[in-house]
């Protein structure tokens, strides 16, 4: 990879207000050395992604607890490809049921990561995947 930090954004689309996982996955990814914009809750599809098409970012971290998960990352996927930016990686985490994990991964996020997932395995999965892209 180049000697560019990885740009994360860390967003709460939806309702949820509950931030403490997003705020221990943006530290957990500045402390390996990533450069980490983190939104604040209750943003909407459309302010993650004109967040993201203005930082320039390689990845967006998306935290839901709210259940909404099916509505929110279809809309952020879609206006991802309308602005250009369909190369962003985009993780989920939080409460997810595996039964929605498959549709999830088929409409194209990389990696969902539910309560209890070792910050590591993360920084390794952003790493991994995006330096197999070089």
């Amino acid at each position: 990879m180049s000697e560019e930090k990885i740009r994360v954004l860390v967003a709460k689309p939806g309702l949820d207000g509950h931030d403490r996982g997003a705020k221990v996955i943006a530290r957990a990814l500045r402390d390996a050395g990533m450069e980490v914009i983190y939104t604040g809750l209750r943003q909407t599809p459309e302010m993650i992604v004109e967040a993201a098409l203005q930082e320039d970012v390689d990845v967006i971290g998306l935290s839901i607890l709210s259940g909404a998960h099916m509505a929110l990352v279809p809309r952020v996927l879609e206006l991802l490809r309308a602005e250009g930016l369909a190369d962003v990686l985009v993780l989920i985490g939080g409460i997810i049921p595996d039964d929605d994990v498959p549709a999830l991964l088929e409409l194209g996020i990389s990696g969902v990561f539910g309560p209890g997932t070792n910050t590591d395995d993360i920084v390794r999965h952003i790493t991994a995947t995006l330096g197999a892209r070089q």
